[in-house]
């Protein structure tokens, strides 16, 4: 088992409200003060900014904490109810790891290293910009509007975007890990927050709880609705499309992603015998060593090789070896799954958000 290096495990070995370990406690003492001013510096940055307002119905999708939730899937679902709706929305995203500042929108030939894995899946559900600049990025998707295109977007799906001060939102839904919470409920670097809960839970419209199953997650759940008086909706991941495949199939897990221990949890309960799981870092870009390791324990353990959406992205236009690792890795796409009065509720919070805008 390789284990990440770019999250501590004690941001999520305690819950908020219990008592640490030793060391953790010591060490999340220790960095209380910077803690304390990067949450400042987060309340201040957002509280001094002016935002642009959208002509455009602008829907955010953020995280409370850093890592993984289902944010992505959670956008991705989003164009998908709007697009059902008669919508033609455009995703606005920073394009974290890449190295295009924007504004830019994606096309066919970028890569990841370009504009970010997040943006090429975007990119696959709706016209999707990249601007490290959220008001100039908006105010480049109504340009067409003003230019007459027949085709453009009348709905703005800010990516990432909890934290940012820069453009005004209509409706805010923050996404939680079902299973890891807050985590300890510091922000970082002594937690896993990022910025005071409480500060966060004021810019939410809406919470998002994101698990296994639609029943799970009831204990963050419960803790969060003592804390915060809007909806809180459930979700589950799943696997978009047939898992027959994956039943008895040996397999190499291997993911850098913000919460890799959930894909390998979700391969294992669909069947599959995962003899191998290798984790790296959120977004790292893998070089030739590590696609020869990844293919020699496939080669060793007789086995698949089996990944992500989004690992499978930064993978796009790869040569040599890396090219040889997409060839050999199977996908495996995942969605997100609101039923019944979640589902309604989600669909009525995007429609209350359209019309106050269109009105």
């Amino acid at each position: 088992m390789h284990v990440r290096i770019d999250e501590p495990s004690w941001w999520y070995g305690t819950p908020p409200g219990a008592a640490p370990g030793v060391l953790p406690g010591v060490v999340a003492g220790c960095l209380s003060p910077l803690a304390a001013l990067y949450g400042w510096m987060a309340r201040a940055r957002y509280t001094r900014t002016e935002p642009h307002r959208s002509r455009l119905p602008v829907v955010c999708v953020g995280n409370l904490t850093a890592g993984g939730t289902g944010k992505t899937p959670l956008t991705l679902h989003l164009c998908e109810l709007l697009k059902a709706g008669g919508r033609r929305p455009a995703v606005l995203t920073r394009g974290y790891g890449g190295r295009l500042a924007g504004p830019h929108w994606v096309t066919e030939g970028d890569s990841a290293d370009a504009v970010g894995d997040e943006a090429l899946l975007l990119a696959r559900a709706a016209p999707t910009l990249v601007a490290h600049d959220r008001a100039a990025g908006a105010r480049m998707i109504e340009e067409a509007i003003v230019a007459g295109d027949a085709a453009a977007a009348d709905a703005i799906v800010m990516d990432d975007g909890l934290q940012n001060p820069q453009l005004a939102k209509d409706l805010t839904i923050a996404v939680v890990d079902g299973t890891r919470g807050l985590g300890n409920g510091r922000v970082m670097p002594a937690g896993p927050l990022r910025a005071p809960l409480a500060f966060q839970l004021g810019l939410a419209d809406a919470i998002v709880i994101n698990a296994s199953a639609p029943d799970a997650g009831n204990a963050v759940a419960g803790w969060l609705g003592q804390r915060f008086s809007g909806p809180i909706l459930r979700c589950a991941t799943v696997v978009a499309g047939d898992a027959g495949w994956l039943r008895g199939q040996r397999a190499i897990a291997w993911a850098g992603i913000g919460a890799p221990q959930r894909f390998f949890a979700m391969l294992r309960s669909l069947g599959a015998d995962v003899v191998e799981t290798i984790a790296f870092r959120d977004h790292q870009r893998l070089d030739e060593a590590d696609a020869q390791r990844l293919l020699a324990v496939a080669r060793r353990r007789d086995a698949a090789l089996i990944s992500t959406a989004k690992d499978m992205a930064r993978l796009k236009g790869a040569t040599g070896v890396l090219a040889e690792l997409a060839a050999s890795t199977r996908e495996l796409p995942i969605r997100l799954q609101f039923a019944g009065p979640n589902a309604e509720r989600l669909a009525a919070l995007l429609s209350d958000a359209l019309m106050a805008v269109d009105r």
